[in-house]
């Protein structure tokens, strides 16, 4: 029988059927190729139990890890691949390209598919795509367009207008699953591991025009958990800033908006707050508390924003911004949906030359 083939890094998804994920689901979840599926051939206990196994006796976990691997190829044939026809042509991979893919790829081709194999698997495709992540960023093309303003001025809102009306954007806190300050951790979900944002990063920068600019919002380092990769907090810095500009009541009812279930959920809200004491101090935290027990909803939005949000700051043009002195300026009049279509429709029409 004929050995399965190996393919080379880069991959282009478009010469397989499937690009097929063969580690355990808990591997999957930390990142996998872009447009992979996961159809593993030990689950995660089961790839624990041979890989603890092995290291008393190889023989008889190669042995137990056959048995596993058999019985789970025989179901995902069952099920996932009992309408593909004799032409199915997927492309596996597992953590190195070896054992894993190499026995779902032995079967295939015992049945007459195309099954080929990602040499040097995940972890070559991991190194790879790092390398190209940097090269894709650091290009001149597209160029970025920086949204700055004070937190609750509705950068993510006037992002996601200019998406709405054709413009590319990088929506970097969506990538993450974070709106990158304290309260910024969503509700109900859990941020991506580093390895799954970089890969979500690589897949954003691949589906640009490199003729029509990108509007991205003006990030620190970090967002959450997660580490912007150098080349691209480097040219954040280096890129032309818009200033968005809002009231301070407009501000406070987006932030309400926002951080809702903070509302909904007090003692979540002053749980988390009480982390700010050391450096707010102990009794700005008591009379946040104290709004916040009597449902003074709007002195609170307004004390957090100008009380810690704004002090935070760091303006652009100063010494410790990485940001340049902004290019213009954008004042919509209130959060009100007409007035951040319109800022979309103007910054569109201003770069739309870049």
């Amino acid at each position: 029988m004929q050995l399965p083939e190996r393919v080379s890094i880069p991959v282009t998804p478009g010469d397989f059927d499937d690009i097929i994920d063969v580690r355990a689901p808990s591997e999957f979840k930390e990142d996998h190729i872009p447009g992979a599926i996961n159809l593993p051939v030990l689950a995660d206990e089961q790839h624990h139990e041979v890989g603890l196994l092995h290291a008393s006796s190889p023989f008889e976990a190669r042995r137990l890890g056959a048995t596993l691997i058999t019985e789970n190829i025989h179901l995902h044939l069952k099920n996932h691949f009992s309408q593909k026809n004799s032409e199915f042509a997927p492309l596996l991979y597992c953590w190195r390209g070896n054992m894993r893919s190499n026995s779902m790829a032995v079967v295939f081709r015992s049945i007459g598919w195309r099954a080929r194999i990602l040499d040097g698997g995940y972890k070559a495709w991991r190194k790879w795509i790092i390398t190209d992540l940097s090269r894709s960023i650091s290009s001149s093309k597209p160029e970025l367009i920086v949204l700055g303003g004070l937190t609750g001025c509705g950068k993510t809102r006037l992002l996601h207008e200019l998406k709405k009306q054709g413009a590319q954007i990088l929506d970097l806190e969506g990538l993450a699953n974070h709106r990158g300050s304290i309260l910024g951790n969503a509700p109900d979900s859990a941020q991506p591991t580093q390895r799954r944002f970089d890969s979500l990063l690589w897949s954003a920068f691949q589906d640009y025009d490199p003729n029509r600019p990108v509007f991205t919002e003006a990030e620190s380092n970090r967002i959450g958990r997660l580490q912007l990769p150098a080349s691209l907090w480097k040219r954040l810095g280096k890129s032309r800033l818009v200033l968005l500009d809002l009231p301070l009541p407009e501000r406070a009812r987006i932030l309400a908006d926002d951080y809702r279930h903070f509302i909904d959920d007090p003692n979540s809200l002053k749980e988390t707050l009480s982390g700010l004491t050391r450096l707010r101090g102990k009794t700005l935290i008591e009379n946040w508390f104290q709004q916040i027990d009597s449902s003074n909803w709007s002195s609170f939005l307004q004390s957090i924003l100008i009380d810690h949000y704004d002090l935070a700051y760091r303006r652009p043009g100063s010494d410790d911004s990485i940001y340049p002195e902004p290019e213009c300026t954008i004042s919509p009049e209130s959060c009100a949906e007409k007035n951040f279509q319109d800022s979309a429709k103007e910054l569109i029409k201003r770069f739309q030359a870049c």
